[in-house]
């Protein structure tokens, strides 16, 4: 049963689909009070308790014992310690009830961290819906809940083959450099992404000249060997004469505003620039067909950055703190003036004071940024994906983002943003799979080998262990940090081996993407779902099982030969290594398997079998009819 309840005068965010009738507020289920313009509620925790969702989050699978924020978040350094990052799934399972909080501005979870048997949810604002959902099982109020905000998004096949990303690679040379490297060393391939250094001076849907004279043709040379090539695409447009598209969008008014009615100039890579006003739907038309610059040139995937909206400083702001400094010259800076003078530097980027002099217009009215701050970027995403299904029909284009909010799990995937080259980073990928599953985002993954920082290749060969079975499989790196292609390191046949293995199970991880997309479902799911009566199972966080058929137990630790594993039930660990194929039964309970390098490790129920292909270099190149059952 679902239940809606509502408050004020809620802001559409189209993140339900269904027409779900609203009851009033003296049957909502939980103790709730309105104070200080804020809505909050709470409920108690027995000690056994494991409160699952809010998609892409820090910490655990089990959110337990901290403090979450919805409030999208430019956040380079995924630490415990952080509450919040760049999404706001708002949606949590409690017991028997699924709870999702249909409000585009800040939500506080407070899960057991004030007390240790309490959850204390504040809603800052009194204009939003509330969906109950009642159900016997986590899984059926997740698919329950699925079923009222719609089908998840399906990206064009090859989008499932591996993907090689860097801030940045610069010029066609360099390219050509990744796709040679990958094919000396016999290691699939299927995409390369073009990072800010496509762009002329950062300006959105340009392509530089000088670095790719020919780009046309060379995005059609690529197509032609199989690859495709990704372009970045960020929210911010540069404020430069003669540049098109801030041009029309400034004569035509499509640009977020100021409290006066002048538009608002912020910093980010280009240096001062506008923002387009993505809660307008003619905006969304206008910015969806600039895309048709690229996809006319043969482009047919996107990834869409820094719109939480990132922001690295105000024009105003930037201006006021250059002014103190100035006012400072010649002063002894003692401990206080020094941390303050520092401070505000700092605290420029992503500012909340100004985000706050934002305002959109909305109906006619001028709305503050703040009211809709979580809606921005999955609007933006929005208005290429509207674009890409009129133009080319469903499941042509790949498109994903960095920035999301439940109901965006329709037009595009998503990515976890700017991790690290950290151990830890596996299993925070590991944990945000079942969580993100559960507000509809299938199609997504992390910065296999960690964003920043440098990798070590026993970590990078860990890492794609666990992206073998992440729908998006991309290793991508930061500037400044050691290559990260599979080719650059020793013995890079270990590398083809894992890599290998992802394209053996394409057939079968594409296969059981679109029956979850289609049916509702999660495609990973922690141990507890299936299991729930098993104390060790609801209590793993190191493994999860993947589809009606198998289970995952990534190595994570460094120096680590092989890891113990918790079998719930009687399975058959199997090992995958390029064309290789290793089984031995195990029996139910705890057992330590050896795992080597260049092995990625799966556990397959007992009565189920999965099917593999033969590997190729690209996945247009599958036999996907013939197959191997294992």
């Amino acid at each position: 049963m679902i239940t809606k309840y509502s408050m004020g005068q809620p802001y559409s965010t189209e993140a339900v689909v269904k027409d779900i009738p609203t009851v009033g507020w003296e049957s909502f289920p939980f103790a709730h009070k309105t104070e200080n313009e804020q809505f909050i509620f709470s409920f108690t925790m027995a000690g056994d308790d494991i409160i699952y969702g809010l998609g892409e989050a820090s910490r655990g699978i089990n959110k337990r014992g901290w403090i979450y924020q919805s409030y999208c978040t430019d956040e380079p350094t995924h630490l415990e310690t952080k509450e919040s990052l760049y999404a706001a799934h708002n949606f949590l399972i409690f017991r028997n009830h699924g709870i999702f909080i249909d409000f585009p501005a800040r939500i506080r979870w407070d899960i057991g961290f004030t007390r240790s048997d309490t959850t204390t949810i504040t809603v800052e604002g009194t204009d939003f819906d509330i969906y109950v959902i009642e159900g016997d099982k986590p899984i059926d109020i997740v698919r329950a809940f699925r079923k009222i905000i719609g089908q998840s998004y399906i990206p064009p096949f090859w989008a499932f083959g591996y993907q090689q990303s860097r801030w940045s690679y610069p010029d066609e040379a360099a390219v050509n450099r990744v796709v040679d490297g990958y094919d000396h060393a016999g290691i699939p391939l299927d995409c390369v992404y073009l990072d800010l250094d496509l762009m002329e001076r950062y300006k959105d849907f340009t392509v530089s000249s000088e670095r790719f004279p020919n780009f046309q043709s060379f995005v059609a040379d690529k197509r032609a060997h199989g690859i495709h090539l990704i372009p970045i695409i960020d929210a911010a447009i540069k404020q430069e004469d003669g540049y098109d598209v801030y041009e029309e969008g400034k004569a035509n008014g499509y640009f977020c505003k100021n409290a006066d009615g002048t538009d608002f100039e912020g910093g980010v890579w280009p240096g001062n620039s506008c923002f387009p006003d993505f809660m307008r739907r003619d905006v969304r038309e206008w910015f969806g067909t600039q895309y048709k610059k690229l996809t006319d040139l043969g482009i047919d995937g996107f990834w869409n950055d820094m719109n939480e909206p990132a922001l690295f400083y105000s024009v105003s702001s930037l201006q006021n703190a250059l002014n103190y400094a100035a006012d400072l010259r010649g002063q002894n800076l003692e401990l206080e003036s020094y941390f303050r003078l520092k401070d505000t530097f700092y605290k420029l980027s992503n500012s909340p004071d100004d985000y706050a002099s934002i305002y959109h217009n909305i109906d006619g009215r001028l709305i503050n940024h703040q009211r809709i701050h979580n809606i921005y970027g999955a609007n933006m995403t929005k208005a290429a994906s509207e674009y890409f299904e009129k133009e080319f029909g469903k499941e042509k284009i790949l498109i994903f983002s960095r920035s999301s909010y439940i109901g965006s799990h329709r037009t595009s995937g998503i990515w976890f943003g700017d991790n690290s080259s950290w151990w830890a980073h596996i299993l925070l990928c590991l944990k945000m799979l079942p969580s993100a599953n559960m507000c509809g985002f299938l199609y997504c993954g992390a910065d296999i080998g960690g964003f920043g920082d440098n990798v070590t290749r026993d970590l990078l060969l860990r890492f794609l262990a666990l992206g073998v079975f992440t729908p998006l499989m991309r290793n991508h790196s930061c500037l400044n940090t050691r290559d990260q292609e599979c080719f650059s390191f020793e013995n890079p046949e270990d590398f083809r081996d894992v890599v290998q293995v992802r394209y053996r199970l394409i057939p079968y991880l594409y296969k059981t993407f679109r029956k979850a997309s289609e049916e509702n479902d999660m495609i990973f799911r922690p141990l507890s779902f299936d299991y729930p009566e098993d104390t060790i199972a609801r209590e793993c966080e190191t493994q999860l099982m993947l589809g009606d058929e198998c289970m995952i137990a990534p190595v994570y630790e460094q120096n680590a030969g092989g890891r113990y594993v918790y079998l719930p039930e009687d399975m058959t660990f199997v090992k995958l290594s390029g064309e290789n194929v290793s089984k031995q039964p195990l029996s139910k309970g705890i057992h330590y398997v050896d795992i080597a390098l260049n092995e990625v490790p799966l556990f397959i129920k007992k009565g189920k079998t999965i099917p593999l292909c033969k590997p190729a270099m690209r996945t247009s190149l599958l036999d996907t009819e013939t197959l191997e059952e294992i």
